[in-house]
């Protein structure tokens, strides 16, 4: 992929641009992180692009902000899963990342299991968990609807199981390990970039090890054959497709020595900070951090409403938004 050429945009077509960050999800610092480096590059770039912190009434900040185009820069609950998507939706602004459909999907790692294993696609296999905990052991629990490894356990007994204080009211799976490579697939706009193997120097690759300095190991391309590299990026693009994401989705998975790949989630909204593996990825095809904002603003759409806005189109780009 090539850099962009500022003369490729017009900026002043894009409008007055919200990132939206922040949200009241676990993930709430991650996003602030995420969203105060997007809108660093923004402004670097010259769009007119504000920071809006959603904390209480999402509708009315968005709506006292006077954006345009909205750069979603959550993550988690209300962020990720189809909820400020279907805001937006309603109240006609132009958004980046998945739609409502499929956010609302691929947030919820049982039914997305579903529509990937339909595709052809393989996935860990779930545990059930009973009164008693996993049907057997080692496996990796995890809330069915959450990110960034928030919840993640890995579990090795009966004991360590009762040793957990799960919250009752959150959904929980149970998923065998896979051994591998764990690597993650970004697709930009359809096309998959190059794989960044995780090493965690834990041996999990949980909240610590995703935000802490240090603590993982990142190898761009991954430690794998040629071959390999290229039939990963096909099946993350088969997994896109199949679960009708777009922007620039992150496909996380575990690559056993002569398998087919596993694919363990699909994140709609990938991390943004100096740690993230989507910028990573985007620097090693040559496309700074800088372009490839502006690659995620430009493909900003509304889900319901492409027909309204195609007779505006000019350029590429739509008023309030770009196509």
């Amino acid at each position: 992929m090539r850099e962009i050429e500022m003369s490729e945009f017009n900026i002043r077509a894009l409008g007055h641009v919200g990132v939206l960050m922040g949200g009241t999800s676990a993930e709430r610092d991650i996003s602030l992180k995420s969203g105060a480096a997007v809108l660093r590059a923004l402004q670097a770039s010259g769009v007119d692009a504000i920071a809006v912190d959603l904390i209480e009434n999402w509708a009315a900040q968005i709506s006292e902000a006077g954006i345009e185009s909205a750069f979603i820069a959550l993550h988690g609950t209300l962020g990720e899963d189809g909820c400020v998507q279907g805001l937006l939706e309603t109240m006609h602004i132009p958004y980046t990342g998945s739609g409502v459909t499929a956010s609302a999907l691929c947030m919820d790692k049982q039914l997305s299991k579903q529509v990937l294993n339909h595709a052809g696609l393989q996935t860990p296999i779930s545990i059930t968990i009973g009164t008693d905990g996993p049907a057997r052991y080692p496996v990796f629990v995890k809330p069915v609807a959450e990110g960034s490894s928030i919840g993640l356990h890995y579990v090795e007994s009966q004991r360590e199981w009762q040793a957990l204080d799960l919250d009752a009211t959150t959904g929980w799976m149970a998923e065998m390990p896979a051994k591998g490579r764990e690597i993650a697939v970004s697709v930009l706009n359809g096309e998959a970039l190059m794989p960044v193997e995780v090493a965690p120097k834990s041996g999990v690759y949980d909240y610590a090890s995703k935000y802490t300095t240090g603590a993982t190991e990142y190898f761009c391309p991954a430690r794998l054959p040629a071959e390999t590299l290229r039939y990963c990026m096909d099946r993350a693009e088969q997994a896109i497709a199949a679960t009708s994401c777009s922007g620039a989705p992150r496909v996380d998975m575990i690559v056993p020595t002569g398998g087919e790949p596993m694919i363990l989630e699909i994140n709609t909204i990938p991390g943004m900070t100096e740690t993230s593996l989507l910028p990573k990825a985007a620097a090693a095809a040559g496309i700074s951090f800088e372009a490839l904002c502006l690659r995620m603003l430009a493909s900003a759409q509304l889900e319901h409403a492409k027909s309204e806005h195609a007779e505006t189109e000019h350029s590429g780009i739509v008023s309030g938004g770009m196509q």
